[in-house]
């Protein structure tokens, strides 16, 4: 239970970092844009986690995590484009994009581990 409220507790702070992110970014076009996907992308991952943890059933909860993913991708895949047009210093992006990553690799795992149990106990049937 202690890593459900520590990843819990990590992608709150993650969804507040991408808000503050989101409010550095320059009022251009591009930064509204950027941000607006970002934002979306950032702060749901952290919802649809929070969803998962009511589902009705494992393969509900692997789908909500699935989601949870997709849009942890989609916020990383921003974050990497900030990077490349140096919109925001690089040094203001590389803790997030590391954690982002890090994010990426807990919900894959557990993603995997939840279809591996579900898959060997619909095999028992």
């Amino acid at each position: 239970m202690a890593v459900k409220r520590d990843l819990d507790e990590r992608l709150l702070v993650y969804g507040a970092t991408i808000i503050k992110l989101v409010e550095s970014l320059p009022s251009t076009i591009a930064g509204r844009r950027i941000g607006d996907q970002l934002l979306r992308s950032g702060t749901s991952v952290g919802a649809n986690f929070e969803e998962a943890q009511g589902a009705e059933s494992k393969n509900d909860f692997a789908h909500k995590l699935q989601i949870a993913l997709k849009e942890l991708r989609e916020s990383n895949y921003w974050l990497r484009l900030l990077a490349k047009t140096e919109m925001l210093p690089r040094e203001t992006l590389v803790v997030i994009i590391g954690e982002s990553a890090q994010l990426k690799a807990i919900l894959s795992k557990s993603i995997a581990t939840v279809k591996g149990t579900a898959k060997t106990k619909e095999s028992v049937k």
